[in-house]
């Protein structure tokens, strides 16, 4: 019987408040330096909180999303050909306009059209790659391509400063004793994800593997999360048994973590109950701590740091550390960055309504 397809990521491209290029986004990353300034891109003069990431110069949505598409396909080595037999899932907010959005897209950068919309809060980027790669193992779908997007815009912001859920203090502290919650950021990103055996043929060397992935859900409170983690928790026993692996193969965990004191109280409680005693060793960061929370295009922005992380052998540093709470028992990774023990890393997502994604990479 034939091995079922391996899904890969053969390209990537991101933008962050952290830069444009590719390179910015680890190097950001690793040196764990916060990148929350004063909010100019609208009058914020009448907010609770008035800081988030923000990249200056950033265009329009669409023409981000179409820099990054472009950016991800070229990284890939596609050709026009491929392009065209390769089809689009994007993760953005909800609107009228998001079909046009989305056909927009794959028109300007050469797809062949769009299969799915993606716009189910903070786990929208997560669901789109977790599909992606099972389409392709599945052997429905050769090669696709994840987009996502989120600037930060006056609306959002004003509802989750209504909802006192921004960090009154400009600064995101995940996991930390006196975490006073989320800021938002700005996040554009796209990968390729595609069959090993494609990318061998057309004689292009993958980024990562996607080894494996979760999804479940707590139906707790619309707001709040499972104070168990039993949702999370379950989406990662998923994705390690996708992956075939074990709680001690796991090397790093890109967090969720927001700074929320429920969440991320509710997802180290999470770790702890996927991995058992192997979360004691396992190092753990959230880089929302350093470029914000991009919301739909968060699970992007962070895959992407994460598959470089893994290759480039350190792990992001958690900024905003003031001391360790009781409440998150974890390895967090503070001062500075770590090797990398092991090849492989979950990057983890979660949404209100209970919606959570867990994906497993491993390095190539």
């Amino acid at each position: 019987m034939a091995e079922p397809p391996t899904a890969v990521i053969a390209g990537l491209a991101a933008v962050s408040a952290l830069g444009r290029e590719i390179d910015a986004q680890l190097a950001g990353a690793l040196a764990g330096t916060a990148t929350f300034t004063p909010v100019r891109r609208f009058d914020a003069t009448d907010r609770r909180v008035r800081m988030a990431a923000t990249l200056d110069g950033v265009g329009p949505l669409a023409d981000e999303l179409a820099g990054a598409v472009d950016g991800a396909c070229v990284a890939a080595g596609l050709t026009a050909g491929q392009r065209a037999g390769t089809v689009l899932l994007l993760a953005v907010h909800g609107g009228a306009d998001v079909p046009a959005l989305a056909t927009g897209l794959a028109d300007r950068t050469g797809l062949g059209g769009v299969r799915r919309v993606y716009t189910t809060a903070c786990v929208s980027a997560g669901t789109a790659v977790a599909d992606a790669a099972a389409l392709v193992a599945a052997g429905r779908a050769e090669r696709l391509v994840v987009a996502a997007g989120y600037l930060v815009e006056p609306d959002q912001y004003a509802l989750f400063d209504a909802g006192r859920a921004l960090a009154t203090d400009g600064v995101v502290r995940p996991f930390s004793t006196g975490r006073r919650g989320l800021l938002l950021g700005d996040g554009v990103a796209a990968v390729v994800v595609e069959s090993a055996a494609a990318a061998r043929a057309r004689g292009h060397a993958p980024l990562a593997r996607l080894a494996g992935w979760g999804r479940a859900g707590d139906g707790h409170h619309p707001c709040q999360p499972d104070p168990s983690g039993a949702g999370l928790a379950r989406a990662v026993t998923a994705a390690l048994g996708r992956a075939g692996l074990l709680p001690t193969d796991i090397g790093y965990v890109n967090a969720n973590a927001t700074g929320t004191a429920y969440s991320d109280a509710s997802e180290a409680a999470a770790l702890r109950r996927a991995l058992g005693p192997a979360v004691d060793r396992i190092p753990v960061s959230s880089t929302k701590s350093i470029h914000g929370h991009a919301l739909e295009a968060s699970a992007l922005l962070e895959l992407v740091i994460t598959v470089l992380a893994l290759r480039h052998g350190k792990l992001p540093v958690n900024a905003g550390f003031l001391g360790a709470d009781a409440a998150c028992p974890l390895d967090v990774i503070v001062d500075a960055p770590r090797p990398a023990g092991t090849p492989y890393a979950l990057s983890l997502n979660a949404a209100f309504g209970g919606a959570n994604t867990a994906l497993l990479v491993g390095a190539v």
